[in-house]
C-alpha cells in the first residue's frame, strides 16, 4: 500500500513527528538511499528544507509527498523508519496501517435465470465494525444499508439487472469494490414461466465460431449463427471487449496481423431473449507467405547477424536508413526494420542518463532511412522478451534488421546479455536476454542484414557461472556487431544536468547516415573514437562481422509487388504507432476544451489541454488531467505544466503540439507498454465566473484506446491475455459501464480505429511512416565543448551534414559515468 493511502490527516500527524533535527526527516531521507528509487538530490532537499521558510510549511510533509509519488509503500517506510530508532513514528504507522481497510472478497458478475436467487458477496479484512453500503450504478439500495457483506436479490427479475458496487466504511476511512454485473440468463427453451409472458421462439445458436491458427497476412473467418423468433442480432467481442464494427453473424478480418490473437465471441440476442456462443481462440504465427512468392532482389543472399555483449545506459537497438544509393548499387531491401531498447531507471542498480537521448537521436537518424523504427525506455524483463518477439514478427526474407541496446550487460563466455530494469542485484543469465539467442531467431527470418549495435559493458558476471549454450548459428555473411567497448571493459556515458549522451552515439551520428558498407561505417567511427583524448585507453569500439556483400543501411526499399507479408508488416508497425485522434471536449458550462497528443517513443506520450472557447462571462479557466491508470508512470510534480520541459519532456520538439502563444497544458506519460486496458483518464475544468471569487471545478471522464505501443500488451507473455480493473477513490470517479457518463467528443473518434480493410490499413500505416518522423531530437551540437552543450529543447536538429565537430573534454572525471 502506498503511503498516500495513510491520508492527508495521518501524514500530517506523521510529518509533526519528524520535523526535528535529531531524528526526523533528514535522517530518513539518509536511510531511504539504500532504495535507488528514494534517493534525494542535494537540490530536492533543500526544496525541502526552505518549507520552514513558510509559517504553515512542513518540510517532513514536503518529503513524504516526494516519497509517495515516487511510489513508497508502507512498508518501506517502517522499515526505514525501525532503522532509524524512531519509536514513535514506527508505532502510529503500525496502527493507522492496521486500521486501513483491505478488500478480500470482491463481488462477482453473474447471469441467472428469471426468479432464481442472486447473492452477491464482498468481505474486507481490518478492524472490526465495518459497514457495508450497496449501490446500484449511483443509487444506493437502502434496505441493505448496514453491517451486511452479502446483498440478496430474489427472486431475481428484470428491474435487477445492472452494476452493482459496495462501500467498505470503518470511522473516517472506506473505499470501493470492483463492479459486478448481474444479467438475466435466457435459454435455449424458455421455462412455462416465461413462455407464458413471451409466447414466442426461444433462441438457439446453431452454429459456433471455431478455434484457428492463422498467420501473418492470412484472412480469418469466424461464424456463429443462431435460430430465433423475432430474428437474432449479433456482435463479436474479442478479448472479452467489443469490436464495435463487427455486427454480423460472420466475423471477417482480410489482413491479420499479432493484434488479432486471443479469445472471441459472439453475443446472439434479441428483444426477449441473448444467449453467448463458445469461446473461439485465435493465435497467429509467422507469416504464410512461401519462398516461391518473393523475388531475389539481391541474389538470394541470406543475412545473418553475429553478437557479442556490450552495455551501457542510453540507446535503443534499432537503426536503418534509407538514403537513395548510387544507380551501380545492386543491393536493396524488402523493408528495414529496428528495434530500440534504453534502459535507465533501473529499480537494484546504477541510473542511467544517457539511454533516453541516444534512442531518440538514433532513432530519428534511422527514420531518415526509412526504418520503420520502435523506440522503447525502461522494459523489465517480460516486456523485452515480448517486444523481440513482436521485432522478429517484422522481418522476413530480405529485411534488413537492427537492433540497439543501451543499458547495462555483460559478457560471459563469449555470450552478451542485456539487463533488464527489473534484474535482481545478483542477476544471473536467467534474469537476462542473451543476444546471441536473438541472432539465432533472426536467421531463422531469412534477413538480409543482421545488425547489433550494443551499448553497454562487456565486463565478465561474477555471479553467473552458468555457460549458456545458444542455438546453433547459420553460416551466413550478413552479420555485424557493433561493441560499444571491448570484452572486459566497460561503456561510458557524459551526464550533464539537462541530456546526456553516450560515447559511442555521440560518434555513431556522425556517420551512421553515410552511404557507406555497414562496416566501413563503423570503421570511421572507431577510429574516431580513438582519436579522441577522453576514451583513449578507457572505451574503444569493437567491431565483429562477416559480411561479405557491400551492404549498407542507406540501401533503398525495394518491396515485393502485392505481398500479404509487407502488407502485414506496415500494419503491424502502424498499429504500435497509432496516437488517439485530437478532439474537442464541450462541458456544461459552455468551455470548450481541445485534447492533443503528441509521441515522444513508441511507450512515452505526451497530452495537452487547450481551451478553445470560454463564455465572456468566465474570467480564467484551465483544464488540468488526472485520475490515469495505475499501470502508467505519471509524475504527478511534473503533470500539467505551462512548458515541455517543465512536463519532463526534452525531446519533444513544439512544431508537434500548440504553438507558444497559445496557452497550453502539458502531462507526460510514461511505460505506456504496462497499460492492460484502453487509457482512461479525467479532465478537470478549473474556472472562475467574473463576479464570484470562489473556483468552480467541472469533471469529464475520457477513454481515448490503447495508444502507441500499448496495443501490443508487451505485458503478456506471447499466448497468454490479461485483463485489469480500473479501481477509483469515489463513486463520482468511477468510469460507469453506461456510455453515458462519459465526456461527449467531437471527434470521429476517440479510440483504435478499426483494421478491417487491408488496402486502407496499409495505406494509413504507410501515411504515418512519417507524419510522426517529426519528432526528431533537438540537438545544439554548437561548436563548443561536450560538457556545455545546450539541452535540446533549446533549438531544432540541424540536418546531419550541418552539424559541426563537437571538442570533448570533461571539467571533472566525476562527469564519466560507466553503464
Amino acid at each position: 500500500m502506498n503511503i498516500s493511502s495513510l491520508g492527508e490527516e495521518g501524514l500530517n500527524k506523521l510529518s509533526k513527528m519528524l520535523d526535528n533535527s535529531s531524528c526526523g526527516w533528514r535522517q530518513l531521507a539518509n536511510a531511504a538511499t539504500e532504495h535507488p528509487q528514494f534517493r534525494c538530490s542535494e537540490t530536492e532537499l533543500t526544496s525541502c528544507s526552505i518549507q520552514v521558510l513558510d509559517a504553515a510549511g512542513s518540510p517532513a510533509r514536503t518529503f513524504l509527498a516526494w516519497l509517495a509519488d515516487r511510489g513508497c509503500s508502507t512498508d518501506f517506510l517502517q522499515h526505514y523508519l525501525r532503522k532509524m530508532d524512531h519509536q514513535e513514528a514506527l508505532q502510529f504507522l503500525t496502527t493507522a496501517v492496521s486500521e486501513q481497510i483491505k478488500i478480500t472478497v470482491q463481488p462477482q458478475s453473474q447471469q441467472a435465470p428469471l426468479g432464481s436467487r442472486v447473492v452477491l458477496t464482498c468481505r474486507a479484512a481490518g478492524p472490526s465494525g465495518f459497514s457495508y453500503q450497496w449501490f446500484k450504478g449511483k443509487d444506493e439500495i437502502l434496505h441493505e444499508t448496514g453491517s451486511l457483506p452479502e446483498l440478496v436479490l430474489c427472486p431475481l427479475g428484470p428491474a435487477h439487472q445492472g452494476h452493482y458496487i459496495c462501500r467498505i466504511s470503518y470511522g473516517e476511512n472506506w473505499t470501493f469494490s470492483t463492479w459486478a454485473r448481474i444479467q438475466l440468463l435466457h435459454s435455449a427453451g424458455s421455462s412455462p414461466g416465461c413462455s407464458s409472458m413471451f409466447p414466442v421462439s426461444g433462441l438457439r445458436i446453431s452454429q459456433q465460431p471455431s478455434s484457428q491458427a492463422a498467420s501473418e497476412g492470412d484472412v480469418l473467418v469466424l461464424k456463429c449463427r443462431a435460430e430465433a423468433n423475432p430474428p437474432p442480432q449479433y456482435e463479436w467481442y474479442h478479448n472479452k471487449m467489443p469490436m464495435s464494427q463487427q455486427k454480423a453473424c460472420s466475423l471477417r478480418i482480410p489482413c491479420v496481423t499479432t493484434e488479432h490473437r486471443g479469445e472471441y465471441r459472439c453475443k446472439v440476442f434479441n428483444l426477449y431473449h441473448e444467449a453467448w456462443s463458445d469461446t473461439a481462440t485465435v493465435t497467429i504465427g509467422p507469416s504464410s507467405v512461401t519462398d516461391a512468392s518473393w523475388v531475389e532482389v539481391d541474389r538470394g543472399f541470406e543475412s545473418q547477424e553475429v553478437q557479442r555483449s556490450t552495455t551501457r545506459s542510453g540507446v535503443n537497438p534499432v537503426q536503418q536508413m534509407a538514403c537513395p544509393p548510387p544507380a551501380t548499387k545492386n543491393f536493396s531491401a524488402t523493408d528495414k526494420v529496428a528495434l530500440l531498447i534504453g534502459n535507465m531507471h533501473y529499480h537494484y542498480h546504477q541510473q542511467l542518463s544517457a539511454p533516453i537521448s541516444d534512442v531518440h537521436e538514433l532513432t530519428n537518424l534511422l527514420r531518415q532511412m526509412d526504418f520503420k523504427v520502435v523506440s522503447l525506455l525502461d522494459l523489465n524483463c517480460q516486456e523485452m522478451n515480448s517486444a523481440v518477439s513482436e521485432f522478429l514478427l517484422l522481418l522476413d526474407k530480405g529485411v534488413y534488421g537492427l537492433l540497439y541496446f543501451a543499458g547495462h550487460g555483460y559478457e560471459n563466455y563469449g555470450n552478451s546479455f542485456m539487463v533488464p530494469i527489473d534484474a535482481p542485484a545478483s542477476y544471473t543469465s536467467k534474469h537476462c536476454l542473451c543476444v546471441q539467442n536473438i541472432l539465432t531467431r533472426m536467421q531463422e527470418k531469412k534477413t538480409g542484414l543482421n545488425v547489433f549495435l550494443l551499448d553497454m559493458c562487456r565486463k565478465r558476471n561474477p555471479n553467473d557461472g552458468l555457460i549458456v549454450q545458444p542455438g546453433i548459428l547459420k553460416v551466413t555473411a550478413n552479420i555485424v556487431f557493433g561493441y560499444a567497448t571491448c570484452v572486459d571493459a566497460e561503456a561510458y556515458e557524459v551526464k550533464r544536468e539537462d541530456v546526456s549522451n553516450g560515447i559511442f552515439i555521440s560518434f555513431l551520428k556522425r556517420h551512421v547516415c553515410e552511404d557507406e558498407k555497414v562496416t566501413v561505417m563503423l570503421d570511421k567511427v572507431a577510429e574516431d573514437m580513438g582519436r579522441c583524448a577522453i576514451t583513449r585507453g578507457r572505451q574503444a569500439l569493437e567491431l565483429r562481422s562477416n559480411l561479405s556483400e557491400r551492404r549498407s543501411l542507406t540501401d533503398r526499399i525495394q518491396p515485393m509487388d502485392s505481398s500479404a507479408s509487407d502488407s502485414a508488416r506496415n500494419l503491424q508497425w502502424a498499429i504500435a504507432h497509432v496516437l488517439p485522434e485530437s478532439s474537442s471536449l464541450n462541458f456544461d458550462c459552455g468551455v470548450k476544451v481541445q485534447l492533443g497528443f503528441a509521441a515522444e517513443f513508441s511507450n512515452i506520450m505526451v497530452i495537452y489541454t487547450r481551451i478553445l472557447e470560454k463564455p465572456a462571462e468566465i474570467d480564467s479557466c484551465s483544464a488540468q488531467l488526472t485520475d490515469f491508470p495505475q499501470e502508467v508512470d505519471i509524475d504527478l510534480k511534473k503533470s500539467n505544466q505551462e512548458t515541455l520541459v517543465e512536463a519532463g519532456c526534452l525531446l519533444l520538439i513544439k512544431e508537434e503540439l500548440p504553438s507558444l502563444e497559445e496557452r497550453s497544458l502539458y502531462t507526460r506519460i510514461r511505460s505506456l507498454q504496462r497499460l492492460k486496458r484502453d487509457l482512461t483518464f479525467t479532465v478537470c475544468l478549473h474556472y472562475t465566473y467574473s463576479n464570484m471569487d470562489e473556483e468552480v471545478v467541472e469533471r469529464l471522464p475520457v477513454t481515448v484506446g490503447k495508444p502507441l505501443v500499448s496495443k501490443l500488451n508487451l505485458h503478456e507473455s506471447r499466448t497468454s491475455s490479461s485483463c485489469s480493473a480500473i479501481l477509483g477513490p469515489s463513486l463520482d470517479s468511477f468510469n460507469y459501464p453506461e456510455s453515458s457518463s462519459f465526456a461527449s467528443i467531437d471527434s470521429p473518434s476517440n479510440t483504435w480505429p478499426h483494421y478491417g480493410d487491408t488496402g486502407s490499413a496499409v495505406s494509413q500505416s504507410d501515411s504515418l511512416t512519417f507524419s510522426r518522423g517529426a519528432n526528431l531530437p533537438e540537438e545544439s551540437d554548437s561548436p563548443g565543448e561536450l560538457d556545455s552543450r545546450q539541452p535540446l529543447t533549446a533549438s531544432k536538429s540541424l540536418p546531419h551534414s550541418q552539424v559541426n565537430e563537437i571538442n570533448y573534454k570533461f571539467s571533472d572525471m566525476y562527469n564519466l559515468h560507466s553503464l
